[in-house]
């Protein structure tokens, strides 16, 4: 019966893979991009969903519901489906995803696109939030979905030899998880995930700002600040930025002029965490790994590694060469495309759980 049952599963494959396009997604908390095989990456969109509450329709999806974030009506709520680089809304997830699936095969004669998924997670998430991924990404349309961790899929995006018996330090810093792994044969020898990474650092401006200033700013504008001005050490050129909000005192709106150091002196507490923890996975990791690190250096990647000066801060306080890896925002979602060009190879450096089991 099983031999029957594959051969069908195979017949079945062979069409749909012909009819389909093969998909890599980095599915990320601030943005989500998608890898389409042979064509390199197509998409690179907010991961945000504008939802009628009354009637639970999806008004918009990507960089249209962007724009509607702390723009709306009461009935209408623009979210992020995924919180800290997990599922949170899982029917809300499907249909993104959905959304992508299709926008990828418009154009193509595909009625109903069935593409093989490689999906970018976090390291150290559950079983249970990676059967929700696996489940909406089968919902939304594939016919078989596959798991990646983020910091692996970013080494074998930076090309680093992950399958050679040799150590590669990565730290992924993205919009709401940070993943600080060492890898070696194939394999994730040491690995830290925190739940701090950009959007916190977003936070920070938010909270520096109400609490210096009694200035309540939105997220928008605390990101576009980051981006700006924000820095993890002094810079050779001084900047200073307007923020605009609304004056907690008087209710009334308020404008102030926000230096390049005060910007730096807000997002010190994340920025301190995240080496604090790189320099708890160097103490964990063997001393003959410690030594391929020193010799290849921590490579960074993700949208979070862009902050001024984070490479030199690292350097400074591990000791050790840090470099920027080349186009650091796409680099999970590269190596998730690398690994579905080349899948049979590449299998053992995917993410092995218990809802795959069972299907065995």
């Amino acid at each position: 019966m099983n031999k029957v049952r594959k051969f069908f599963k195979k017949i079945s494959g062979n069409i749909f893979g012909n009819l389909s396009k093969d998909i890599g997604i980095d599915l990320g908390t601030a943005n989500t991009l998608v890898y389409v095989r042979g064509s390199g990456i197509i998409i690179n969109e907010p991961s945000v969903v504008a939802v009628n509450k009354k009637t639970g329709q999806v008004l918009a999806i990507g960089k249209e519901a962007k724009r509607m974030v702390g723009k709306t009506p009461g009935h209408i709520v623009a979210t992020r489906p995924l919180v800290d680089g997990v599922v949170s809304d899982f029917e809300v997830t499907e249909q993104m995803l959905k959304y992508f699936i299709d926008k990828v095969h418009k154009g193509s004669f595909t009625l109903f696109p069935r593409p093989r998924i490689v999906v970018g997670i976090p390291s150290e998430v559950t079983e249970v939030e990676k059967r929700a991924v696996i489940d909406a990404t089968l919902n939304a349309g594939a016919r078989e979905a596959y798991l990646i961790d983020e910091p692996m899929a970013a080494a074998i995006g930076a090309r680093l030899p992950v399958q050679e018996a040799a150590g590669n330090m990565v730290v992924d810093i993205g919009g709401g998880t940070t993943d600080i792994a060492v890898i070696s044969l194939g394999g994730i020898v040491v690995s830290r995930n925190l739940r701090v990474a950009g959007d916190e650092m977003n936070e920070d401006v938010v909270r520096y700002c109400r609490d210096e200033f009694n200035l309540l700013i939105g997220e928008k504008t605390a990101e576009d600040v980051k981006m700006a001005i924000g820095s993890a050490c002094p810079q050779k050129e001084k900047m200073q930025m307007e923020v605009r909000g609304r004056d907690l005192v008087t209710g009334l709106p308020k404008e102030i002029l926000l230096t390049d150091e005060q910007a730096r002196i807000a997002i010190s507490r994340s920025i301190r965490i995240i080496i604090n923890n790189i320099k708890t996975a160097i103490e964990e990791t063997p001393p003959e790994l410690l030594s391929d690190i020193m010799q290849r250096g921590i490579i960074l990647a993700g949208g979070g590694s862009l902050v001024r000066g984070l490479d030199r801060i690292i350097a400074d306080q591990t000791e050790m060469p840090v470099r920027m890896m080349e186009d650091p925002l796409t680099a999970v979602v590269r190596g998730a495309g690398i690994v579905l060009e080349d899948i049979e190879t590449l299998r053992e450096v995917l993410v092995e759980n218990q809802h795959e089991k069972s299907l065995r």
